[in-house]
């Protein structure tokens, strides 16, 4: 690309626009046109607001024993990231949101890794736009159209998940209305979905496709109604239209989740759904309930789900990745998505600076479980959260033990995320 560069009179030209002053424009280089246009939207009434994060990101395994931890191997991974987050009250009720991803290596896969844990383009250096919407506020009803992110709370089998680098995004139009007392009302229409990259192999950050690897060409109509009517008994019911979910024809699924806070020291959840082909397939039936409490200063969590031996796994349609099950850990949602019985024990206290998690999984696989019939699978998560130099961090050590594996799979994971 040419190099356009400034002459003394656009500098000049720059200075009256900077001062508010008019000017007669007769001649204008490219640069010139964009700097001052840019000084008149700052200049203009429009309410601007910028943040963002500074990312790095590591990990590291010893592939059940056939490596060493922080070997220079394919199954060590690192990123440097930059994600700048603009939002614009244009008034009237409207608003314009943009969010811009740069992920990069710092040179670290020339001597200290061997991959990325996620791209943002077909370079390991690479920049994509995460997000743009447009945004109207009518009475209590909100729209938003345009690529964003989709909290797992309003959406539970299309969101947009937290554990890399940088979150995935949709290409979506959503309404949320708040009219119904104590009850709030989701219609979505979703499109298209980038992937996370990098350690599941697949797509990037850039790149938006079809939903589902592909499954769902015409993407996913949904209705979610939150309701709190009952301040001790959230209920969340979720309902999507699938049109050609793997053959073509009609699908759907239904999810719900009630919480129950019945005024003890112990509380109570519930989950369940359905996922319905309706071409010749197996529809798949989960259930989760678990119960948590607290114990001077620690916390503690008690979780079971089951998923029966239908033929397409309960998981999130935008990523294949990670589940809505209360089992699901770091790493452990392949094990348990499909024909799955697991439990999950999870304490939590504060230490420190910090917060420290530990928690463990087993995972009986049945006949069609995605890591094998009788492949059963533990999991060990211990995880240091805190925040230090003003950065928030992450430190945690996985244990993944197979039942065909003669030795765990050890995983330690690390990041620094610098919000601004």
């Amino acid at each position: 690309m040419d190099k356009i560069l400034l002459c003394k009179e656009d500098f000049i030209l720059i200075n009256h626009l900077q001062k508010g002053e008019k000017v007669k424009i007769t001649k204008l280089s490219l640069i010139a046109i964009l700097a001052g246009g840019m000084v008149s939207v700052l200049n203009a009434d429009v309410n601007l607001k910028t943040k963002g994060q500074a990312v790095i990101y590591y990990q590291t395994a010893d592939s059940f024993g056939d490596a060493d931890l922080f070997d220079h191997a394919p199954n060590s991974r690192a990123n440097a990231g930059l994600q700048l987050n603009i939002n614009a009250d244009l008034g009237d009720g409207f608003g314009l949101g943009y969010q811009g991803t740069f992920l990069g290596t710092l040179g670290l896969e020339k001597n200290a890794v061997g991959g990325v844990m996620q791209q943002a383009g077909e370079d390991l250096n690479d920049f994509a736009t995460t997000k743009v919407f447009l945004t109207k506020k009518l009475g209590n009803t909100t729209l938003k159209f345009g690529r964003q992110e989709l909290p797992k709370e309003l959406s539970p089998l299309a969101f947009s998940e937290g554990w890399n680098v940088f979150k995935n995004t949709f290409d979506a139009m959503v309404a949320i209305n708040k009219d119904i007392p104590d009850t709030t009302v989701v219609g979505a229409y979703v499109s298209k979905s980038n992937n996370h990259g990098g350690v599941v192999g697949k797509g990037n950050l850039g790149e938006f496709g079809d939903m589902a690897d592909g499954a769902l060409p015409s993407g996913a109509y949904m209705l979610t109604i939150a309701n709190q009517s009952v301040k001790q008994v959230p209920i969340t019911l979720s309902y999507y239209s699938l049109p050609d979910l793997t053959g073509g024809e009609e699908g759907y699924a239904v999810w719900g989740d009630v919480q129950i806070d019945a005024g003890i020291p112990v509380k109570f959840g519930l989950q369940g759904g359905q996922l319905s082909p309706e071409n010749g397939l197996d529809e798949t039936t989960a259930f989760g309930a678990k119960v948590s409490g607290k114990a001077g200063p620690v916390s503690a969590t008690l979780a079971y789900t089951t998923v029966d031996d239908g033929d397409l796994p309960i998981q999130n349609v935008g990523t294949n990745v990670k589940t809505p099950l209360y089992t699901q850990m770091i790493l452990n949602q392949k094990a348990i998505k499909l024909d799955a019985d697991t439990a999950m024990v999870k304490l939590a206290m504060q230490a420190g600076p910090g917060k420290a998690i530990a928690q463990y999984s087993m995972t009986t696989a049945n006949d069609k479980n995605l890591n094998g019939d009788g492949n059963d699978y533990n999991e060990l998560d211990v995880i240091y959260k805190f925040k230090a130099l003003g950065a928030n961090m992450l430190a945690a050590y996985v244990m993944q033990d197979f039942e065909n594996k003669d030795d765990p799979n050890n995983i330690i994971r690390f990041w620094i995320r610098h919000n601004f």
